[in-house]
């Protein structure tokens, strides 16, 4: 496993929209185990590929609920509204107040291909949502009410 560089706002491949994972392989999984190293590292609540430079709709959140790996991920049902501070390992000495669905429902595959369905409520459901925005192009800071330096 190694640390990957976290790409900074500024840099267009966080603003591209993301491929589907169509390959399951070695590749993948080394990754996906650089991504879980660097976002333990960067201390962060996830990751999305397209913030390590990579162009493929996957992310990883790691939170009070556990440790995730999300493929292809597609959320099919939200419910609810939370809005709360939120920062971004591509934004750094910034946090801004984002309104996020309180719950979500997620399909998702695994490093293996198999697909999942996984449902999270509060921070957890915000942090699925701000990585899934990174897999469109999207950033917190597209979003918040209010921007602050830290």
């Amino acid at each position: 496993m190694a640390i990957r560089n976290v790409v900074q706002v500024g840099d267009d491949v966080l603003r591209q929209k993301c491929f589907p994972v169509e390959v399951f392989d070695e590749k993948l999984w080394k990754l996906l185990d650089d991504m879980k190293e660097t976002v333990k590292k960067e201390q962060g609540a996830g990751l999305a590929a397209p913030q390590v430079g990579v162009l493929r709709r996957l992310a990883v959140v790691d939170v009070e609920e556990g440790y995730f790996e999300l493929i292809n991920p597609v959320i099919v049902q939200q419910k609810g509204e939370q809005s709360g501070w939120e920062g971004c390992l591509s934004v750094r000495g910034k946090s801004g107040i984002v309104s996020r669905p309180m719950k979500v429902t997620v399909t998702y595959q695994d490093r293996n291909g198999e697909k999942y369905l996984l449902k999270a409520k509060g921070f957890f459901a915000r942090a699925i949502c701000h990585e899934l925005d990174h897999l469109d192009g999207v950033l917190y800071i597209d979003k918040a009410t209010h921007i602050e330096k830290n």
